[in-house]
């Protein structure tokens, strides 16, 4: 393999290393989905428990639990939004040919599974 150069987008560094950027969105897009449904569900059963033993005192703090869990799975949704946000706020400081290079590294942690973006540079990196 030839000499990588940054901020290229033929053979910058994000595109000879888009399947791990690919791997690490397939990771995000996982995370972003199980997540907030396990802290919700448990947060549900935590609840059931509380009402089924008719105490209180254990009902508001299985309450308050599952209002926490709840605005932690919705915060654990949207970060890789919030992260998407941020990078492309990066990507507008740089260089054009970095920019270029950069917006593949963006595509494959954003969109992982884009065959026309990410997918054309990561088949490549991996050898396919």
């Amino acid at each position: 393999m030839g000499e990588t150069i940054v901020g290229t987008e033929t053979m910058g560094f994000c595109a000879t290393t888009a399947n791990i950027w690919q791997v690490v969105g397939y990771v995000l897009l996982v995370f972003k989905i199980v997540i907030p449904i396990l802290l919700i569900v448990f947060g549900m059963l935590d609840l059931g428990k509380a009402v089924i033993a008719s105490k209180d005192d254990e009902i508001k703090k299985a309450t308050k639990s599952l209002a926490m869990r709840a605005i932690a799975g919705v915060v654990i949704f949207f970060l890789p939004t919030i992260v998407g946000l941020v990078l492309g706020l990066i990507s507008n400081f740089s260089s054009s040919g970095a920019a270029d290079d950069y917006a593949i590294c963006r595509q494959c942690i954003t969109s992982p599974n884009d065959d026309g973006g990410c997918g054309m540079y990561a088949e490549e990196a991996w050898g396919n």
